[in-house]
């Protein structure tokens, strides 16, 4: 099992682009699937998977241990779909779970700090100009969210037309910090930041966290811009696989996100 989590290890969680991600996984001989069973144990400590019946661990050697069975489940399921080899770019819950456990969970500060720098470019706040009809779906996408964290949590954006950066106030990036201050859970935190890496905002994953949005709608969002591009001029093919990479990594966020909290 050394060998495989070596693979995983190796395997660049940091790297923010899921299509560099996949293709780093071409380049190197993918190791062949070494066990039979997958299932899931619960102990008094959380939820574990076993390998035929030996406990899975991060490449740091602890226990991946997880709070919930749904999220267990979940990452036993990526294990189980391996066929003939054990491809780690099909398997985006294991990585967020293990730079949660191995990396978040030293560094809750450091990463607090990268999704908070968002906040002060948030793509929610930079709108077109023209055509009026995208403008118009802008506004009808995104203002929702820009009302929602200015009257629940009191942090109100400023939003500008065109990419000359606009500062926004003291209070609101405020008042974001403190909504990641009381993220305690290093799982949450991880599926917050590889959110956010993926949507270019911090307003989208923070309104997932808190029920204010579905995962349908947040994603609907944060393509605004390429769904306008593609209605005007078509779909590009390579643009097309991107996206589906980016899903499968926004997805698997969003289950970790929505099943990190203990039983």
């Amino acid at each position: 099992m050394r060998d495989i989590l070596s693979d995983l290890e190796n395997y660049s969680p940091d790297e923010k682009d899921p299509v560099r991600r996949a293709q780093s996984t071409v380049k190197r001989q993918l190791p062949n699937r070494f066990f039979k069973t997958v299932s899931v144990a619960q102990t008094p400590r959380g939820y574990q998977i076993h390998l035929d019946g030996k406990v899975l661990k991060t490449p740091a050697r602890d226990d991946l241990l997880l709070p919930s069975r749904a999220l267990a489940d979940a990452v036993a399921a990526e294990w189980d779909a391996q066929e003939t080899k054990v491809d780690p770019g099909a398997m985006p819950l294991t990585r967020i779970c293990n730079t949660a456990l191995d990396g978040v969970s030293k560094t809750m500060g450091e990463v607090r700090a990268e999704i908070l720098a968002f906040a002060h470019t948030d793509f929610l706040c930079y709108r077109a100009d023209t055509p009026e009809r995208l403008v118009e779906i802008q506004s009808e996408q995104w203002d929702p969210y820009l009302n929602w964290i200015a009257e629940k949590h009191g942090a109100r954006f400023y939003v500008t037309q065109g990419i000359i950066h606009v500062a926004q106030p003291a209070t609101s990036l405020a008042a974001v910090e403190r909504m990641l201050e009381e993220v305690k859970s290093p799982l949450v935190l991880a599926a917050l930041h590889v959110l956010t890496s993926i949507t270019g905002s911090v307003i989208l994953p923070l309104a997932l966290a808190e029920g204010q949005a579905d995962s349908d709608s947040v994603w609907t969002a944060t393509h605004v811009d390429e769904d306008w591009t593609t209605s005007q001029w078509g779909e590009d093919f390579e643009a097309s696989q991107r996206r589906a990479l980016r899903r499968k990594e926004f997805d698997a966020a969003n289950i970790v996100l929505s099943n990190a909290r203990s039983e």
